[in-house]
Formats: C-alpha cells, sequence, structure tokens
C-alpha cells in the first residue's frame, strides 16, 4: 500500500484535499493530535472509527485469520467485531495511554489515518477541552452594494446550507491553496463546528502531504469556524491578541496568518447570492467558552440584553416562567430577593433579632445585605463562578478628556494696604498703576478660563484577567471595593462586549478612528 502511495502522480488541480488521504501512522501530525488526547477520548474515538458508518473513511488494518503473523507484536484482527471487544475491554481495564496509543499507530491502523480521522480526532479534543480555543465573533451583514430590500430579522440572518456552503467557499479559494474541511454537530451547543486545515500545496495527494511535513505539521494551519443556529455571527477560533497592535501587524505571504485571511474573505462570499451580497465584520467579543458566545451571540441574543436585562431575554426554562419582567403581578419574595423590600412580618422579626446582637454586628449586616442587593440588581442572574460563561478578558481604551490641573492661578493679597497720596501728580500715578493692574488681572482671568477649557488625553488601557471577569467583578461589588451604583455598564456585562473604547461613557469598536471620537 506503501508502494502505490510513493508510485502515484501528483499533479495541480483545484479540488479540495479528500477526507480519505492518508497520512502514515508516524506523521508528526498525527503523533501530536493523538498525544493530546487522554485514555478514555483515545479509546472513544477508535470505537468511532470502528463504527459501520464511518468505515468507507477510518478502516482499520484486517487480516484474515489464517495470515495472521505470530511475532507480530499487535496481531492484527480479522473482523470489525473482534476490534470492538478489544477496545471495550481495555475501557474496564486498567493500563496507560502509551499502550493504548501504540495499539492505534503500530497495529491497528499501522499503514496511516485518513484526513477525516485526524478531524475526527480533532473535535474529540475541543469536546474534551471546550477553553482550548479563543474564540472570536464575527457579524455576518448585508453590505451596502446589495439591493434596497426591507431589512426584516429573516434577511439580516442569512440562509445557511452546509453542502452549498462549502461548495461555494471551495470556489472562492485559490487554486494554490488546499483545504480540507469537517463539519460536525456539538454536542452540547446549538451550532455547528467546521473545522480547516489550509495548507500551501497544488497537489492533493498523499504522496504531497508526506513530502510537506514542516508546513503540515504547524498547528496554527487548523482552525475552526462555528456557526450557531439562525444568528447572524459566525465564531472564529483565533491565537491573536485582544491588543491594537496585533491587529495592525502585517502578515507575511505564505503564513499561516496569511493563509487564514485568504480562507476567511471567502466566508462572506460563500453566503452571499444574486442581488444578495453579504460582508463579515468583527465584533467587540472574544472569549474561549463558546458558550459564553452563545449567550450573548447566539439565537436571539443580537439585541445585547444581558446582564439584569438577560431577564426580558428569557424564553425558556424556570427562569422565564418566575423572574418574567413583563408579569404584573410578581410575588413579594421577588422583590425581597432583587430590590431589598420587606414586609411587616419580615421587619418585625428583623427588629427583634437585632435586639440580640451589637450595633456593630447589625450594622455590618446591613452593610453586607446592601452590597448584596446592589449587586443583585446590577447583574441579575447573570456573572456566576460557575455558569461556564466566563470572559477571559476585558480590555478597554479610555479616551476621555482631562482638564489641566498645572495651571498658575491669580492669588490676591487681601492683607496689603495702599495709603493714598495727598498730591495731585501721586494720585495720578496711583490711578494708571491700579487700571493697569485691574487690566492684568482681567487678561488673567480670560487665560485662566481658556486653559480650563483645553483638555489632554492620555494613553489610560484598563484590562481585567481570569477565568470568569464579569463574575470577579461582581464579587468585587459584594465586597465592597467596587462601588456598584457608579460603575459603568460595560462591566456588568450588558453589551456583551470584551474589549473597546470608552468615550464620554459609551463603548465604541477598537477599530474605530481616534479622530472621529474626539
Amino acid at each position: 500500500m506503501t508502494e502505490s502511495l510513493h508510485e502515484s502522480l501528483s499533479y495541480g488541480t483545484p479540488l479540495p484535499l479528500p477526507p480519505s488521504t492518508l497520512l502514515p501512522s508516524s506523521h508528526p501530525t498525527v503523533t501530536r493530535t493523538l498525544t493530546r488526547l487522554t485514555r478514555s477520548a483515545l479509546l472513544s474515538l477508535a470505537l468511532d472509527w470502528l463504527s459501520d458508518v464511518n468505515q468507507p473513511l477510518t478502516a482499520p488494518y484486517l487480516l484474515p485469520q489464517n495470515d495472521i503473523e505470530s511475532n507480530d507484536i499487535f496481531p492484527p484482527a480479522s473482523s470489525l467485531d473482534q476490534l470492538r471487544v478489544l477496545y471495550n475491554g481495555l475501557e474496564r481495564r486498567m493500563g496507560t495511554k502509551k499502550d493504548v496509543l501504540d495499539r492505534i499507530l503500530e497495529g491497528d491502523w499501522r499503514f496511516g489515518i485518513s484526513l477525516y480521522a485526524l478531524a475526527m480526532a480533532d473535535m474529540q479534543f475541543l469536546n474534551t477541552h471546550p477553553s482550548s480555543q479563543k474564540w472570536q465573533a464575527w457579524e455576518i451583514s448585508l453590505s451596502s452594494s446589495s439591493s434596497p430590500v426591507e431589512q426584516s430579522f429573516e434577511s439580516r440572518v442569512p440562509r445557511f446550507h452546509p453542502p452549498t456552503f462549502l461548495r461555494n467557499m471551495q470556489l472562492e479559494i485559490l487554486p494554490d491553496i488546499k483545504v480540507h474541511f469537517n463539519i460536525d454537530r456539538s454536542d452540547k451547543l446549538p451550532l455547528l463546528i467546521l473545522r480547516v486545515l489550509v495548507l500551501e500545496s497544488p497537489y492533493s495527494t498523499s504522496f504531497s502531504l508526506m513530502h510537506n511535513v514542516v508546513r503540515f505539521s504547524n498547528s496554527s494551519r487548523v482552525f475552526y469556524i462555528a456557526f450557531p443556529d439562525y444568528s447572524p455571527y459566525v465564531f472564529i477560533s483565533s491565537t491573536n491578541t485582544l491588543s491594537v497592535d496585533s491587529l495592525l501587524s502585517k502578515k507575511k505571504v505564505g503564513s499561516s496568518r496569511y493563509l487564514r485571511e485568504l480562507v476567511l474573505e471567502a466566508i462572506p462570499k460563500a453566503y452571499s447570492k444574486p442581488g444578495e451580497r453579504y460582508s463579515i465584520q468583527r465584533t467587540m467579543l472574544s472569549a474561549r467558552s463558546l458558550e459564553a458566545l452563545v449567550e450573548h451571540r447566539g439565537n436571539g441574543r443580537t439585541n445585547a440584553a444581558s446582564g439584569i436585562w438577560s431577564s426580558y431575554a428569557e424564553t425558556n426554562g424556570l427562569e422565564a416562567k418566575r423572574d418574567n419582567p413583563l408579569n404584573s403581578s410578581l410575588t413579594t419574595s421577588y422583590f425581597q430577593g432583587c430590590y431589598g423590600f420587606t414586609t411587616k412580618e419580615t421587619s418585625g422579626t428583623t427588629r427583634k433579632v437585632a435586639k440580640l446582637t451589637t450595633s456593630n454586628i447589625k450594622r455590618k449586616s446591613e452593610s453586607n445585605d446592601f452590597k448584596l442587593s446592589l449587586a443583585q440588581k446590577r447583574f441579575g442572574g447573570s456573572a456566576i463562578p460557575t455558569d461556564g460563561k466566563g470572559i477571559n478578558r476585558l480590555f478597554v481604551k479610555i479616551v476621555d478628556p482631562f482638564s489641566r490641573t498645572s495651571i498658575n492661578t491669580v492669588h490676591f493679597n487681601y492683607h496689603q494696604t495702599t495709603r493714598l497720596p495727598e498730591k495731585p501728580h501721586e494720585r495720578n500715578s496711583i490711578r494708571k498703576k491700579s487700571l493697569t493692574h485691574l487690566k492684568n488681572q482681567r487678561n488673567q482671568t480670560k487665560g485662566l478660563e481658556q486653559a480650563q477649557t483645553e483638555s489632554w488625553r492620555p494613553e489610560i488601557s484598563i484590562s481585567f484577567s481570569g477565568s470568569h471577569v464579569i463574575a470577579g467583578i461582581r464579587e468585587l461589588v459584594e465586597c465592597g471595593i467596587i462601588d456598584g451604583a457608579l460603575m459603568p455598564g460595560w462591566m456588568t456585562g450588558e453589551q456583551g462586549i470584551s474589549e473597546g473604547i470608552i468615550r464620554n461613557g459609551r463603548i465604541y469598536n477598537l477599530e474605530m478612528n481616534f479622530k472621529s471620537l474626539k
């Protein structure tokens, strides 16, 4: 089988990489991809490869019972059922991950792993390690060159048909770039995840992949695109930081970032159709959790209803039935929990308990209750440390003007007295000096007013980092470190952003021109 790979003819073609293309089991990409998985994940992946549905692309090495060599370290099985029993038994037995990995690479799949099987391994790692990728939300919108039609919500959300979309993507990609697409449905979230492998080569054979180890082994040439259900957004995995320098850095031709850029430019073109052209625009939200992106940019969350306003967007679940803000007959417990209101019975009980405690403890308890109530008013039911919807970094740049404080003010000496002279010529000279002094005072006052109107714009950047930044800010409000009453809305997660520019209390896109904000 290996001889046929070396003897095959390689020629340039605009077609994508076939999913049945084999990579040798000793290829660095195969070894690195499978080594990242745990032992249980490897066994689950092997059982998926052995399913009847995946046999055309993930078939193992099988031999009849009579042809099995006795000196083989891992004797090949004679049927799929025999291998399934073997790997099910490995799940119940104790062992190391290296034993399972050697069995896969040197035994049952010794002649190579297909690109489809490799994509399944990457998706297995993504499911077991959901925070391994950093995702950026991009908005798909109708371009200005489209036909003037009434933009309803249906027209804002482009129609997504996976086979048609992938075919259009391939038509827009240059013929000297080879890609491999693999789309799969998420088990936990309402979205489709597309794995894209980019390779700068005009050939689409196993022979070309084997002799292109240096370029193919670069992990940055694999990225993911998530398509939430019925939403005008896409989530693209990225390795860039949230700084402005990374957005303005030049991409070298032939590098992984350059190849990714070429593929990303094909996304709005694949959505477009005659008379309806779409464009893609970067938003101000990025996170390592897909669940956080679905929470802020998923189906029905296109109006930035986050934070305390998230109760208006709840459509199912217990919270939507109990804490519906449109319900006119709210229970008393709702106001007690959210706004700190108490009834007569509860207030009387509080007075009885307060008699048994000291005044210091009472004041401390009232202060803690006020802080918790204030945090509940600003954050609502969001920003819980264990909700899995955390933003790992919040970066803002403040460009608000500040008044200059280092201005020389006019000092008056009220203790100084002037003796009026008795002679007329002395009186005239004093009168001239007084007029000159008043004129100087007016000029100084006018200059002071002009200086006060002038402003300066220092470069101030604030960055919050952590596993769940908004939940951490909520805890600081509950502890009284941050004033929850004066805190801006972008710190509560209301607008669903992770980066931006602050100007006059409002937050703008980080890529906007600073001159337009002045």
